[in-house]
């Protein structure tokens, strides 16, 4: 049986000024079974004393009233996932395995009504919303395999009478907090890894998107994951707080894991050093786009194009301050605002036409709208888009004649709005380099060049997590994820992702008589 939610239509103006309108009613349909509005916490679904709205980011139209979980039901989940992590921590690891991977074929099986949650919480074109949950599965997938593959060591001992051994073990309860922007994606990051290593978790999702969390509790159940291993608390924005408090400071818990700005993170921190808890955190990016001289035009347009505009400019690692090397400025510009003509289509992620859906919330658009009028009030030209539509809509928007004094070049956007700097020589790249990056949040940096010996130069001088080079999408299960400085702290996915879950212990075995 489905489950329906009809959402009114509303008239929009198209990203560059011709009438855009959504001509029908969009609906929600999808199992029951995965439209779960209740808490998920030792295996039952649980009610809360009161719930809060989650609403459709392109009408603005409600779709559900999800529980609204406050700091008593955190502590029955972290108490639910403490009991529950030792006899999960003795699972053997092909036992964890095989249930990841049971939870990642359903995922796959479920994959378009997963994706439709994502679209109508999240507001992502179909297309990306059947992408991330494709990504979301492949952790599962990588982390059902690694955690087959967490070796310890023996080490040789310069005593002849003893055997030195390291060994992996877990650290017990993961807080796990994500955001809304990959909802179900920064979830299997973080629980794939923890759950392999043999750790319990408490997720607390974004309040704008914790249905997919919800989706993914339903089908961990059907996987057979066992009751508190795997809990979900989800709660409104005037609750996140004292959740938040809760998953950070309770002696039960021993790691939180945590995407989002990196002004919560800070506060994440302070809280977790009260009891000196182990910490990831992905925190926000402010990634360069660098095109030397000697770039390929058309494969930096088209990793523009996919660095930018991928979730409307709502990526951690989207980029943000567009580097342009004078003597290509002209013809980069050229044909990226032809590709922006050509290929980005306005309207609710339901629609096959669509490519740029809503931004999260209204906050959201006024955010962007705020930098295009300081960049202009400065003197940057708007070659594309420019304006706030209706609601949380906003035009994919392409700037130029932008200097280091706006906005827009210091904050992170978070949205479809992409400033290009005209620079001339590579020392001057340099210079803006030191006078930005310097404490500045940097997950990730792109440069797109021919030249191998610039290539190879700038990469290792980028200070950042990750660096595409000729290329803008990077992200896969197999690589590590993470940044530098105020963009945080650990790596996730990769081999290393599930280290982030594991104390090393030192035994030593003596008294032997060889």
């Amino acid at each position: 049986m489905g489950s329906f939610c009809h959402l009114r239509s509303r008239c929009l103006l198209s990203q560059f000024g011709l009438p855009f309108v959504m001509h029908r009613q969009y609906s929600l349909d999808i199992s029951a079974q995965l439209l779960r509005t209740q808490g998920y916490v030792n295996g039952q679904w649980i009610n809360a004393p009161s719930t809060f709205p989650v609403l459709d980011p392109a009408t603005g139209e409600e779709i559900a009233n999800v529980a609204d979980c406050g700091p008593a039901e955190a502590k029955l989940a972290v108490d639910a996932a403490y009991k529950a992590f030792y006899s999960w921590k003795h699972h053997t690891v092909k036992e964890r395995s095989v249930l990841l991977r049971k939870w990642y074929d359903l995922l796959t099986l479920n994959k378009k009504d997963l994706a439709k949650l994502i679209t109508f919480e999240c507001g992502k074109p179909m297309k990306e919303s059947l992408g991330e949950i494709a990504y979301a599965a492949g952790f599962l997938e990588w982390f059902s395999e690694e955690a087959r593959r967490v070796y310890g060591d023996v080490v040789p001992s310069a005593a002849k009478d003893r055997k030195i051994l390291l060994l992996k073990q877990p650290v017990g309860v993961a807080s796990i907090i994500t955001p809304w922007n990959f909802p179900s994606a920064m979830i299997t990051r973080k629980v794939g890894a923890a759950l392999a290593a043999g750790c319990t978790v408490v997720v607390k999702p974004a309040e704008d998107t914790p249905l997919s969390a919800l989706a993914l509790a339903e089908l961990a159940s059907q996987a057979g994951i066992p009751a508190g291993v795997f809990n979900v608390v989800p709660c409104s924005r005037e609750k996140t707080p004292s959740v938040g408090t809760v998953l950070c400071t309770d002696p039960l818990v021993g790691k939180v894991s945590f995407t989002g700005s990196t002004a919560t993170g800070k506060i994440l921190l302070k809280h977790a050093a009260d009891t000196v808890k182990r910490v990831s955190m992905e925190l926000g990016g402010h990634a360069p786009f660098i095109v030397f001289d000697s770039a390929d035009v058309d494969k930096a347009v088209t990793g523009a194009m996919n660095s930018k505009f991928r979730n409307s400019g709502q990526t951690c690692v989207c980029s943000n301050r567009f580097l342009v090397q004078s003597r290509i400025h002209d013809h980069f510009i050229e044909k990226l605002g032809k590709a922006m003509d050509a290929e980005l289509r306005l309207g609710h992620g339901s629609d096959p036409n669509t490519t740029q859906g809503p931004l999260i919330n209204v906050r959201a658009s006024e955010k962007v709208e705020h930098q295009v009028m300081d960049a202009v009030s400065r003197g940057a030209k708007v070659l594309r888009g420019g304006k706030r539509l209706d609601g949380s809509f906003h035009q994919p928007t392409l700037l130029a004649d932008v200097t280091t004094d706006m906005l827009c070049t210091r904050e992170e956007t978070f949205g479809p709005l992409l400033p290009v700097i005209r620079s001339v020589e590579l020392g001057e790249i340099r210079q803006l380099k030191t006078g930005w990056m310097l404490n500045w949040e940097l997950t990730q940096g792109y440069l797109f060049s021919q030249d191998v010996s610039q290539i190879w130069r700038v990469a290792e001088n980028l200070e950042v997590g990750m660096v595409g080079v000729n290329e803008g999408l990077l992200s896969t299960p197999e690589a590590s994820f993470g940044g530098v400085k105020q963009s945080g702290l650990g790596r996730e996915g990769s081999k290393y992702g599930i280290e982030e879950y594991l104390d090393v212990k030192y035994m030593c075995f003596g008294g032997l008589t060889l």
